[in-house]
């Protein structure tokens, strides 16, 4: 029986070898093969880039100059109805890097996890899986920069503030305050140094036959700004945007020199990413690399923008470039998430996207060499808020919304109308209520989830006047339990049509999609437990 059975052992022994040395070939080409991955995720870079821009309907995208944005939309996909899951950072950040929706990643529903309490409590945040440690997993070189701190276990506490700073993260702040002509050049060329040394030690460092996926997180549009650095450092002047500024705000040079000064730093935001594909292009890897642009949601310190579900919080900017898979020059309408990116990267890795995963692969949007509609189907996307400004309301309380976006309508849940959807408006009513500066300069001085900025300033202390009145009470007063808004004819969404009974069939639509998304992914908002620890802890934190 021995002697029968050798020959065939002695046979299986090469064959063996063979498939084993077949396999590691196989596996060392297809790593040659696998794409790095580029992923600049801007905070509070909202719906902005030159490439936005559109001749028949004007806008803030017709002033500002994105040239390296617009090189990876053109060279690749621009998507035009992206947004984003929550315009909050935190919740955003943890949305994306789980590829769920908010409301289900635990001490990730709220900015940085404060006023909340998870210990002794099961926190799905630090348990669920990140599509980042997943690449990380299958063998990608995995390197992270700024703003990146969803990407860890936890961000809740101490952890959460350990984010690398650095001065002149925000180029106005700092190229702003240059005390002369030759202090200006050193600090626009530490700016640019930045982004330049961070993408050489990811490409110095990167192993053989490995790609990698690095993770830029800039923080450059995120409030405070110098005022008037948008026009001194990249010379938009505010007079440039009258006619243009959202009509649910006064059009008054305050409010313009505020949105001058933000865009200006997405031009900076601009500046750092052509530094970035100088690098990849010296390297002889940029058609290798798939490069992801977007951020975590719109304008802050606006009304109606950042912490909010209206179209300026709400929508966001992505392109993606990667000539191997992509044709060129393609704009695409289909609604994605940026809780989809994840899903998308793992489907280009060759990964398998976990159960746990809410978001949806776009791949088929990216490879399908068609522009406009690719899959009518994805017509709609939910979006949210809960907490943001801890301290914003009595108690640490949230101010729970839900929406739901089509191509023509906007539907929105307030499940608290009678709390303040901006924060308590601390002091207004005093006989000292908080100066211009004040509201210019401090968050935390009234409406805490409104940032400071000249907007706020110029708003609240002219919120009596009988021409801006109305549109204070629109943007920063108390709100009704729904809000529907017809896109087509009001895309500013200034006209709320809950009670107008022409709406009535589309309103009970819309709201029957919404609650049925929330049901099926079990959002705690239907029992209200975002009220409560660990979510809220009353006793926590004080005003």
């Amino acid at each position: 029986m021995i002697q029968d059975m050798a020959p065939p052992i002695k046979t299986r022994a090469p064959l063996l070898c063979f498939a084993v040395l077949l396999c590691l070939c196989t596996n060392a080409t297809h790593a040659a093969e696998r794409p790095n991955i580029l992923f600049f995720f801007a905070d509070d870079w909202g719906r902005y880039a030159s490439i936005y821009s559109a001749p028949e309907t004007p806008s803030l995208n017709d002033v500002i100059k994105t040239p390296n944005i617009d090189r990876i939309a053109n060279e690749g996909v621009l998507f035009r109805n992206a947004f984003v899951p929550v315009a909050s950072c935190g919740p955003c950040r943890a949305s994306l890097a789980t590829g769920r929706y908010f409301w289900n990643c635990g001490s990730g529903a709220f900015l940085n996890g404060k006023a909340s309490n998870w210990k002794g409590r099961k926190n799905p945040f630090t348990t669920l899986p990140k599509f980042v440690d997943l690449l990380a997993k299958d063998g990608y070189y995995v390197r992270k920069s700024l703003k990146t701190f969803a990407f860890n276990p936890s961000p809740q506490g101490a952890q959460a503030r350990k984010v690398p700073k650095v001065e002149y993260q925000r180029y106005g702040l700092y190229v702003g305050t240059a005390s002369d002509d030759a202090e200006t050049r050193k600090r626009r060329k530490q700016v640019l140094d930045h982004p330049r040394g961070e993408m050489q030690r990811v490409l110095a460092g990167q192993p053989k036959d490995q790609p990698f996926f690095f993770v830029y997180g800039s923080i450059n549009a995120h409030r405070p700004y110098v005022a008037d650095s948008g026009k001194n450092l990249w010379n938009i002047d505010p007079d440039r945007l009258k006619g243009l500024i959202p009509k649910f705000l006064p059009d008054v040079d305050d409010i313009r020199r505020d949105f001058s000064d933000y865009l200006g730093e997405i031009e900076a935001l601009d500046a750092m990413l052509g530094v970035m594909l100088t690098e990849l292009e010296s390297s002889g890897q940029l058609d290798n690399t798939i490069i992801v642009l977007s951020g975590d949601h719109g304008i802050p310190g606006v009304p109606r923008g950042k912490t909010n579900c209206y179209d300026l919080a709400i929508r966001a900017p992505l392109m993606i470039r990667y000539p191997k898979l992509i044709a060129p020059q393609r704009t695409v309408d289909d609604f994605v998430s940026v809780m989809d990116v994840g899903p998308t990267l793992l489907d280009l890795a060759g990964i398998d996207v976990p159960r746990s995963m809410d978001g949806q692969s776009f791949k088929k949007q990216l490879t399908d060499h068609r522009s406009g509609w690719i899959d009518q189907h994805r017509d709609e996307v939910i979006v949210g808020r809960e907490l943001h400004f801890h301290t914003a309301r009595d108690g640490n309380l949230p101010y729970p919304m839900r929406a739901i976006r089509t191509p023509d309508f906007l539907y929105i849940r307030n499940f608290k109308p009678e709390r303040w959807p901006m924060g308590d408006p601390r002091g207004l009513d005093d006989k000292t209520p908080p100066t211009y500066e004040q509201l210019h300069q401090s968050t935390a001085v009234t409406m805490p989830d409104l940032d400071a900025s000249l907007t706020k300033a110029w708003l609240i202390t002219h919120r009596n006047e009988p021409d801006v009145k109305p549109l204070f009470d629109l943007t920063l007063n108390l709100r009704p339990a729904e809000e529907l808004y017809d896109l087509r004819v009001d895309p500013d969404q200034q006209n709320n049509l809950i009670d107008n009974d022409k709406y009535n069939a589309k309103r009970v639509e819309l709201a029957e999609r919404l609650m049925s998304v929330l049901e099926k992914t079990a959002d705690p908002r239907l029992h209200d437990a975002f009220d409560q620890p660990p979510y809220v802890d009353h006793q926590q934190l004080t005003r």
